[in-house]
């Protein structure tokens, strides 16, 4: 649709095309048009100021802000020209019968239309410029850390953006090929070492960070800087995240934790991926929780036929049904309340929704609740994935994608040996079925329901301390949707059996994530904010591993993602452990419980021994004793608890 306003354009590019007519003329008879030639003249005059109108109209030139005329808006201005005056020439040999036309006069007609009309674009853009020069010195001044296509284009925004008042001063940037360089009327004024000088010079308050793809060192490196400095920092998000690449003013952000620990972007295979989810059946348990729901915006952009959404926890499967919903018109969202405890809800759903593809998120991940609950770990975590494992293999599911965790490696607690026994499981049981049982294997995810992110937040924010359990703790991190993307790559590439590992990148000490959150609050760690040392509970490590000793792993086709060495148990012992766990849950035996999960997974040995339903704490943790907040809820470091299901049971979510 055209706005009325732009259409004044027209009468003033009809006075361009007549006069672009005159003067192609003039230049081809030198001055004077001889007698054979007038009513030629004429007669193209007419046909000109008719025709040519009529094709910029067809050609949508009403349609463009020209106040943002740009390369891409003169090409469409040569091409729009070349129809009108193709068409306008051949309506006039044909009223004039070939007779007389001047061929010269096609081109240098040609010529001057397209020079005429770029003039005029050029002149409307200078004073809609000069327009927002008078408004553009007002507000904030600001630096632009960047000076390539996104600065630019984040400057040009700013300007023509009424609602944002920085004034830009400047640039920085370490390319020297850019230094002193001038890019819209405003200076390259030094690197990025250079900021605090620079700031201080032309008595800037705000920096902006505007390379959409900088690295955590470098974001660090800035926002240190300002933060000395005294500074305001903005950023934008990352290229994967943006609504809007070009619309980029719009979309700066404060600093965030993921800025500063830094994760590549994830480079999908979109076509694998996509040929085994598209316009299938795929049903995600834990459809509620942070790795699950977000696992399930990933899918509806693959369009299955339908999304099945398994959830026991009422509240989170109503939220995520909505968003789905109001995100993804298109997509048929079933929502389904039940719990993978229960062998015969399980096998009802499967029988009636007959899955294609499932991804398995629902387990009990919060390692200190697993040591004071085993039982509910074994029934969810174990018994819970040989339900759905079973119902998948019944029904005919193609693919099966169970999510898990690198606590299962060399477990020092129930949730991890509990995690474990079910990957035990879930490979022995693909030596025999139709259906590909994938594993997908993963640690901690920034963000994530009870993880370690939010609870600092939340001391923060009551004033202190942060309570971290060990100064020298580590725990790999990973962003939600990078977790979830992976986890679909990876459901790509399984034949049946594997357990992929996900590239964790470099691990990340606690005590320094509890000080960037701090610092991120526009407070001093240790002075605003007291840092506490709690000690190591139980059945925690101080570091993590994504292997277990004689597993072995091989790289994948890509880079993120790797494979283990499968060491399948034979599915009869397999069926034989799952029995008598469920035996020592029958029996209400915790006790008895850890030590079957002792012997179905070698490498656990719990530190925990229950007497009269209480925990007690073995004695080579005696001395590093567990903290609980006063609330009661132990403060935690172990981000990977992906699911604060503490008091709320039959809650499965990652």
């Amino acid at each position: 649709m055209i706005r009325y306003r732009r259409l004044f354009l027209l009468p003033v590019d009809v006075l361009l095309v007549a006069a672009s007519h005159v003067l192609a003329y003039l230049l081809r008879f030198e001055g004077s048009i001889p007698e054979p030639q007038v009513a030629v003249f004429w007669t193209g005059l007419l046909v000109s100021v008719l025709v040519k109108p009529v094709c910029f109209l067809a050609m949508g030139f009403y349609r463009r802000l020209w106040r943002y005329a740009s390369i891409p808006d003169l090409v469409h201005i040569v091409k729009a020209v070349t129809l009108a005056t193709a068409a306008s020439s051949l309506v006039t040999v044909f009223a004039t019968h070939f007779q007389g036309y001047s061929r010269s006069v096609f081109l240098l007609d040609w010529l001057l239309v397209n020079a005429l009309l770029m003039g005029r674009s050029l002149v409307w853009r200078v004073l809609q410029e000069h327009r927002y020069t008078r408004r553009r010195n007002r507000g904030p001044r600001a630096l632009l850390v960047g000076a390539g296509m996104a600065g630019r284009m984040l400057f040009q925004e700013i300007r023509h953006n009424p609602d944002l008042s920085y004034s830009v001063v400047g640039f920085l940037d370490d390319d020297r090929a850019k230094a002193g360089a001038n890019i819209s009327g405003r200076p390259v004024l030094g690197t990025i070492r250079q900021l605090r000088r620079v700031a201080r010079e032309q008595s800037a308050t705000h920096v902006v960070i505007a390379i959409p793809s900088a690295p955590a060192t470098l974001i660090r490196e800035v926002v240190h800087a300002c933060r000395e400095a005294g500074l305001e920092v903005r950023t934008l998000p990352p290229i994967t995240d943006m609504l809007d690449p070009a619309r980029l003013a719009a979309q700066l952000r404060e600093v965030n934790l993921e800025d500063l620990l830094g994760r590549d972007p994830v480079r999908l295979e979109t076509d694998r991926i996509a040929a085994y989810l598209v316009g299938r059946r795929v049903l995600v348990t834990g459809a509620g929780g942070s790795i699950g729901s977000e696992l399930c915006r990933q899918l509806a952009r693959f369009q299955p036929a339908e999304l099945i959404l398994f959830d026991v926890a009422e509240t989170p499967l109503h939220h995520i049904q909505l968003e789905l919903e109001r995100d993804f018109p298109k997509q048929t969202v079933r929502p389904v309340l039940a719990d993978v405890r229960d062998t015969e809800q399980v096998q009802r759903v499967f029988r009636e929704s007959r899955p294609q593809v499932v991804f398995h998120a629902a387990a009990y991940k919060h390692v200190p609740m697993m040591e004071y609950h085993p039982l509910e770990a074994v029934k969810t975590n174990v018994i819970g994935t040989r339900n759905l494992a079973r119902a998948a293999e019944e029904v005919g599911v193609e693919r099966f994608v169970m999510i898990s965790t690198d606590k299962a490696v060399n477990p020092t607690n129930v949730m991890g040996a509990s995690k474990r026994a079910a990957e035990i499981f879930v490979q022995a049981f693909s030596e025999k079925s139709r259906t590909d049982f994938i594993t997908v294997r993963f640690g901690n995810v920034l963000g994530s329901n009870g993880s370690v992110v939010p609870l600092f937040q939340e001391q923060i924010a009551r004033g202190g301390p942060v309570t971290v359990t060990h100064r020298d703790v580590t725990r790999y991190f990973m962003t939600i949707p990078e977790a979830s993307q992976l986890v679909l790559q990876a459901g790509s590439m399984g034949q049946g059996g594997e357990i992929f590992l996900l590239n964790m990148g470099e691990p990340v000490r606690i005590v320094e994530l509890a000080e960037e959150l701090i610092r991120l609050s526009g407070l001093v760690p240790y002075e605003d904010i007291p840092i506490a040392f709690t000690g190591l509970r139980p059945g925690e490590k101080l570091f993590e591993e994504l292997l277990i000793d004689g597993e072995g792993i091989r790289p994948t086709a890509h880079k993120k993602i790797l494979v283990a060495a499968a060491r399948p148990l034979p599915l009869d012992e397999a069926e034989r452990h799952l029995e008598e766990l469920w035996s020592c849950v029958a029996k209400g035996d915790p006790d008895l419980a850890v030590h079957k999960l002792e012997e179905m997974v070698p490498e656990y040995r719990s530190t925990n021994r229950r007497a009269g339903g209480t925990v007690q704490v073995h004695p080579a943790a005696v001395a590093l004793p567990s903290r609980q907040r006063a609330d009661g809820a132990v403060a935690s470091d172990d981000a990977g608890a992906a699911g604060a299901h503490a008091g709320r049971s039959g809650r499965h979510t990652k």
